[in-house]
């Protein structure tokens, strides 16, 4: 049998050579090839796998051309350099290192907690340019103040735990963080509002979703106490960048330090130049040891992958095996969309999620379904979130996770019912897989539906009263909005109803706000499958 080959287009540890050599794969060592598509382009059907970084870019034209390519390894978290779908189509797996660099990052947002606070980056410029400007750099101490850190999983979890070392205290927003879990690693979990109130400094520890884009807004901004410091570490784009420099100008925020930029490389940004603003060039994963250990990683994963068939930290595929792939695929669909309809929904802290499975999937591989199931959940605002990941991004969140499983006993042959428990409310939701393969939800809160997941949906909830649906559909038509698909549901005559409605696209934002006010609307949201 012919051994692997798996060509590395980045710079990678040499470590990463030793382990693939190690586990029987052969292994070539080609970093230029990252910044030449054409090479790369022309030689990687010799190859079963590709390890890269962030250099490397994977086109559709590359994997057009890579014939036997069956895992890409990326070391690091971010893998917004391969094409997934167009990996997915080619049936090549993505694998990433999702914490190997967790620690690094948060001791750089710790690093530039103290470089403004301290004011180092100007004091070593002054001061190395022959000046002694000692009573111009006067700092602030940490201890004894408040960070604020929005975002308290992996990464912010770990910079919590430092700085209540250095005294300060704690207080965190992260709709996803338990109060057993927050009460475990010392922090205080607050709402958004009441961290821009009390925090001295702010630290930002979520990926880029569409509800963490300007978590930081000019209103947010405005919130917060005077003489903040502000520290981004994470994403581009979390901070309203214009905002936060009329903020710096006008002295309501003491001081900002950024390694992430919304437009990386960084050459000019509306904060750069300002006093009180340090800026860095994307180093939070920029040390000998997270590099070491994001190259150990993605070799070890990858290795696996090619010689024994496991698959691990996969962004596009799940943990089965080629047998049960065929029949699990369409449950794994279904389980996906259930979490993401209920993720979508979902906007105060996570407690509980249950899961039942009834009938013929209850005798599948259930946990491959529920690493789905939980994907899909937290995948709305945790962008980074694997169905491998999942599991254990929920438990470093103080999410219990349950499973059931029971014999069918009711319409359908198979019923997978995923229940989420908030800090307010409790939500049902169940869907089946029919013989056409397609998902379909069948049951939201007790209320009997019949829909197929679409990739633009609206659902509303309202009181069963005459006329509704007319005002509706006719406001959905003024605006352009066409309706392909309506589902209908309700406990009972002048109760409660749902809609589940399939549109052609996204609605314009004024159009949910006209349907929130309609007579009898008790909400309305647009999802997105």
């Amino acid at each position: 049998m012919t051994a692997p080959r798996v060509l590395i287009s980045d710079a990678l540890s040499p470590a990463a050579i030793a382990i693939f050599k190690e586990r029987g794969v052969e292994v070539d060592f080609r970093p230029e090839l990252g910044k030449d598509k054409d090479k790369l382009a022309e030689i990687i059907g010799d190859y079963d796998g590709l390890a890269i970084r962030s250099a490397t870019k994977v086109t559709p034209k590359i994997l057009e051309r890579a014939t036997r390519l069956k895992v890409i390894g990326r070391a690091g978290i971010g893998v917004d350099n391969v094409d997934i779908p167009a990996a997915t189509a080619k049936g090549v797996i993505v694998m990433n290192t999702p914490f190997g660099n967790s620690i690094t990052t948060a001791e750089h947002a710790i690093a530039m907690m103290f470089a403004l606070a301290r004011q180092i980056p100007a004091a070593d410029a002054s001061t190395q340019a022959g000046k002694w400007e000692k009573n111009r750099f006067m700092g602030v101490e940490l201890g004894g103040k408040t960070l604020g850190v929005i975002g308290c999983g992996n990464i912010g979890s770990i910079v919590a735990d430092r700085v209540i070392g250095l005294k300060m205290r704690v207080v965190a927003y992260d709709p996803f963080l338990s109060e057993e879990r927050a009460k475990q690693i010392g922090v205080e979990k607050v709402e958004l509002d009441e961290l821009l109130a009390r925090a001295d400094v702010i630290t930002l520890h979520v990926p880029m979703t569409a509800q963490t884009k300007n978590v930081l807004s000019a209103d947010a901004i405005a919130k917060t106490k005077k003489g903040v410091r502000i520290v981004n570490c994470a994403r581009g784009g979390l901070v309203d960048e214009a905002a936060l420099r009329a903020a710096l100008d006008s002295g309501h925020v003491a001081g900002a330090a950024f390694d992430v930029f919304v437009e990386e490389p960084a050459t000019a940004n509306p904060l750069f130049g300002h006093q009180n603003f340090v800026a860095t060039p994307h180093l939070g994963a920029a040390t000998t040891e997270a590099q070491e250990n994001v190259a150990l990683q993605v070799a070890e994963q990858m290795s696996d992958y090619l010689v024994r068939g496991a698959i691990s930290n996969a962004v596009n595929f799940p943990s089965i095996t080629a047998e049960e792939a065929p029949r699990l695929k369409p449950f794994i669909a279904l389980a996906e969309k259930l979490g993401s309809f209920a993720g979508q929904l979902t906007e105060h802290g996570l407690r509980k999620v249950t899961i039942a499975y009834e009938g013929a999937v209850a005798k599948e591989k259930i946990k491959a379904l529920t690493s789905s199931a939980i994907a899909g959940l937290l995948r709305p605002a945790l962008a980074d979130v694997n169905v491998v990941s999942a599991p254990s991004v929920a438990r470093e969140r103080g999410i219990v996770v349950e499973e059931t499983t029971r014999d069918a006993h009711g319409d359908f042959d198979s019923l997978v019912t995923l229940t989420v428990t908030t800090d307010h409310q409790t939500r049902s939701v169940s869907g089946t897989v029919f013989a056409d393969g397609k998902p379909r939800i069948v049951d939201i809160k007790d209320i009997r539906v019949d829909a197929e997941f679409a990739p633009s949906m609206l659902y509303v909830t309202n009181e069963d009263k005459p006329g509704f649906i007319g005002r509706f559909a006719s406001l959905l038509g003024d605006a352009g909005v066409n309706i392909a698909t309506f589902a209908l549901g309700r406990d009972g005559p002048g109760g409660s109803a749902i809609a589940l409605v399939e549109i052609d696209g996204p609605p314009p934002a004024d159009t949910l706000e006209k349907v929130a006010k309609l007579p009898g609307v008790k909400q309305v949201k647009a999802l997105r499958f």
